[in-house]
């Protein structure tokens, strides 16, 4: 009988702890970085954001997301991520060593766009950079990019000239004073970097693209694999019912129309930090622009 009572007592405790504990507390929490149009009070969703929030909702799982209090710089936050603390997931271009200390969820969420690049240029240079027709002609120029950024390295083992810097607004100050030539940034990038600097008589050169196979995905703690498994499902139903197309469409159909991929000089690039496990050959998940020359 004793025994008894201490299990209708120990029932009687669970459900009365269900009873007052919030539905929502069960669910797990995924802390992601802060985006900068959040840090700003801005009202329209980051497009990871958005996706990891529809790919979360198809995982079967209830997922409670909540960004970061600060905004951190991108090897701050693999860093926490790593390391396990304040983030739970982290979106950034894969790289084999990204690949060996984080766990990538192998579902490229911009379609391989990050690795299709317009070039940013003083506008006084337009007529010079139509009339590049060899990549050797670029290579002879300094390019820009950030310090701690995979397309640096992958720049300078095609050859290219590349200066770095880690000020994200004060590159495009030492673009416009001349201290480089060009800074290539991803399609997705350059057309809002453009009108933001057109005052500053920044543009995108005519004619040219360059472009290196690569992958941009959602990362987690290498101990994650819940969380790893959930957006696994979630962005694979996303794919199988065309949900994934259509968000990427939303948000970046009218840049990849507008960079007229299809119709530049496309200089073509090795990418030696991408990891073997990319899944290159499943063509659903890359852009497709049309044969390029």
């Amino acid at each position: 009988m004793p025994g008894r009572r201490r299990f209708l007592l120990q029932g009687t405790l669970a459900l009365a702890s269900a009873a007052t504990t919030p539905a929502w507390a069960a669910a797990p929490l995924v802390r992601y970085p802060q985006s900068e149009a959040e840090g700003q009070g801005q009202n329209a969703e980051h497009y990871p954001v958005r996706l990891l929030r529809m790919a979360l909702a198809r995982s079967g799982q209830d997922h409670q997301l909540q960004p970061s209090n600060v905004m951190m710089r991108q090897n701050r936050a693999l860093a926490e991520l790593r390391a396990g603390r304040v983030i739970d997931i982290a979106w950034t271009m894969a790289s084999q060593q990204r690949e060996r200390d984080l766990l990538p969820i192998r579902i490229p969420l911009d379609m391989g766009l990050i690795g299709w690049r317009l070039l940013l240029i003083r506008a006084r240079d337009a007529a010079r950079y139509a009339a590049i027709r060899q990549p050797g002609e670029l290579q002879a120029l300094d390019a820009l990019q950030g310090h701690d950024w995979p397309d640096t390295d992958i720049l300078r083992a095609n050859h290219y000239r590349v200066q770095t810097a880690s000020d994200y607004a004060g590159m495009f100050k030492m673009l416009q004073s001349g201290r480089v030539d060009y800074f290539p940034r991803a399609v997705f990038e350059v057309w809002n970097e453009a009108a933001a600097f057109a005052d500053q008589g920044l543009v995108v050169a005519p004619g040219l693209a360059l472009h290196y196979p690569s992958a941009f995905y959602f990362f987690v703690n290498k101990d994650n694999t819940a969380l790893a498994a959930s957006l696994q499902q979630g962005l694979e139903q996303l794919l199988a019912d065309g949900s994934y197309a259509r968000l990427f469409n939303e948000y970046y159909g009218d840049m990849v129309a507008r960079s007229a991929l299809d119709k530049r000089r496309v200089f073509e690039l090795r990418n030696n930090l991408l990891s073997p496990a990319t899944p290159l050959a499943r063509r659903e998940l890359w852009l497709h622009p049309g044969r390029t020359r």
